[in-house]
């Protein structure tokens, strides 16, 4: 069945079928709605991590919210197209949110608050189909003093730990991973492990949310040590999957499992 999964969880579906084969390729499509009221614009400046200033169509400037700890290389050159939202938290300083910016001739999400959302709905409907039979999911797992995890699932009576990554640069048709150099992921990746030998099932998923790739690679030019470390771990066994977003200005759509090369 198609999905369709607004920010606020009211859900409707429709009878359409889909394969449900964990072996196959093609999923059940799964719809975020970006929420109203939205707002396109261009994009001036990224700055101090968080914040960006933009260009509305009347000529105004509107700062707004980056929920975004990467680098958005590729995805924050000055004059790119993008959409903003308008938050319902009447208390935020910055009430609007930039959910997308266009580049190479497609949209990319680059709204992180997103990512684990739209997993946790895909897993939930088994969309990402991976696991089998999802009992629960616990979110925000502390699994040691420094680190949690994202999911805690419980499938067929065991526990399998998840770590999401969202990730939004590309090159040619290949998605990679990270965009800058990221202690605290290599910290994941090991703590992915740590779990893994104590003999818990561990799982990586990145979310890709460009429509231009179809394949995964991570970022060795960027992060020598993050990529090493992935490689290392996909080739003892660690599960890294990769699902790709496509992204359009009023919804993102998980609509394909990529092929992930993370052990060449």
């Amino acid at each position: 069945m198609t999905i369709i999964v607004q920010i606020d969880y009211l859900r409707k579906t429709n009878q359409q079928k889909f394969c449900t084969c964990s072996r196959c390729p093609t999923v059940r499509p799964l719809i975020v709605n970006i929420p109203e009221p939205r707002r396109s614009g261009v994009l001036l400046q990224r700055y101090k991590r968080f914040l960006a200033d933009i260009r509305l169509a009347d000529g105004s400037v509107l700062t707004v919210h980056c929920p975004n700890s990467g680098s958005m290389k590729g995805c924050s050159t000055p004059g790119s197209p993008v959409i903003v939202s308008r938050s319902r938290n009447t208390k935020r300083r910055y009430p609007w949110t930039l959910e997308m910016v266009r580049a190479n001739g497609v949209w990319v999400g680059v709204n992180t608050s997103l990512t684990n959302r739209l997993v946790r709905e895909a897993l939930e409907n088994r969309v990402i189909n991976d696991f089998g039979p999802i009992d629960s999911i616990t979110r925000e797992i502390r699994v040691s003093a420094e680190s949690r995890l994202d999911f805690l699932v419980r499938a067929g009576g065991r526990a399998i730990y998840i770590e999401v990554k969202n990730c939004s640069l590309a090159e040619n048709d290949v998605a990679l991973f990270p965009d800058a150099v990221t202690a605290r992921g290599v910290r994941h990746l090991r703590e992915l492990d740590r779990l893994r030998l104590q003999g818990h099932r561990a799982a990586l998923i990145f979310c890709v949310q460009r429509a231009d790739v179809r394949r995964f690679l991570p970022a060795a030019a960027i992060d020598r040590v993050y990529a090493e470390t992935l490689r290392d771990l996909y080739r003892k066994g660690l599960p890294v999957l990769a699902y790709r977003a496509d992204v359009h200005p009023d919804r993102i759509e998980i609509t394909e499992k990529i092929p992930v090369f993370a052990g060449e």
